[in-house]
């Protein structure tokens, strides 16, 4: 990888077959298989290997578990519990079907993800701005963004994983359309030069990055500490902030993606009004889609002074 570019290498390189990777190509085989795979097939399959992941994902469960007693207090268990499982399902049937996103046609793509509210990007463009789409982490946003790629330029920022070999293949999938994957070394700078040559890009609110310039502000049935930055990086590149929504739909073996009404420029503007502002998007998509959110994160980490962890 480039000092300059700071983006991840997807050229492939002898080093990948190294025998410590053996396991991992093994994974991405069984990956690449199941993408052959036709949808109404292998979702039956993903939600019987869910059963087997509920039972063994003991750790993730109970980060999920607190998660949404924290978010939703007054959820009775029984429904609590159901959704865990339908978060469980999703994820293996989503994950399962990945591989899809690199060995399928764009048109393929196209049919397999049907996209409402177009509108919003493209009066964005016709204003000669880029975007930056607000999406939390769902287990369709790949899907999004790879669909998004097909009419518009995108890029995005990853986190390096410590296995190259996943690195490589992850970020081989995400830059399929020619969009570039940069690293979050890479920092604001990066993503603000890629708004002023026209590119959009994903910007993913609801991490929690510790207590240094996060804001507390409602989210849910809680607090939740979020760090202000969209509304002066979408204001030093022109950028409209649109929020999005994707979900699967097990039925009719299809992913819905929404793109939502832009958020207003007046509402990003202070610290704290931004902070709401991107909680009551991030809100909007969750709620859409709640069994299909990544609850396993620790999104709740940074608790107000004197408050404990949730995940003690």
């Amino acid at each position: 990888m480039s000092r300059q570019t700071k983006y991840f290498d997807r050229r492939f390189y002898w080093g990948l077959v190294h025998p410590r990777l053996w396991g991992t190509w093994l994974a991405i085989g069984l990956l690449l298989m199941f993408g052959l795979l036709p949808a109404w097939v292998r979702d039956p399959l993903a939600k019987l290997l869910a059963k087997g992941v509920f039972r063994i994902a003991k750790k993730p469960l109970k980060v999920a578990r607190a998660n949404l007693k924290a978010c939703f207090p007054e959820m009775p268990e029984p429904q609590l519990n159901q959704l865990l499982r339908d978060n469980v399902d999703n994820f293996v049937m989503i994950l399962l079907g990945q591989a899809e996103l690199l060995i399928r046609s764009k048109s393929s793509l196209r049919k397999r993800v049907q996209v409402t509210g177009f509108e919003h990007v493209q009066a964005a463009r016709g204003a000669n701005q880029p975007i930056i789409f607000i999406m939390p982490h769902v287990w369709g946003i790949d899907y999004a963004g790879l669909r998004l790629n097909l009419d518009l330029p995108m890029v995005t920022m990853a986190k390096a994983h410590r296995n190259e070999l996943f690195n490589w293949f992850n970020n081989r999938v995400r830059s399929r359309m020619g969009g570039h994957v940069y690293m979050r070394e890479a920092g604001i700078r990066a993503l603000l030069a890629e708004l002023k040559k026209g590119n959009s890009f994903f910007y993913l609110p609801d991490e929690d990055l510790g207590p240094d310039q996060s804001v507390f502000t409602p989210f849910l049935g809680t607090t939740k500490a979020t760090l202000p930055v969209v509304g002066r990086l979408a204001a030093a590149g022109n950028a409209q902030v649109l929020p999005v929504k994707i979900g699967y739909d097990s039925q009719n073996h299809r992913f819905e993606l929404g793109i939502l009404p832009a958020i207003a420029a007046a509402d990003m503007q202070g610290k704290e009004n931004e902070a709401l502002a991107l909680n009551k998007a991030v809100e909007q998509v969750i709620l859409a889609y709640p069994e299909q959110y990544m609850w396993f994160l620790k999104l709740l980490r940074t608790r107000p002074e004197g408050e404990p962890s949730i995940y003690s």
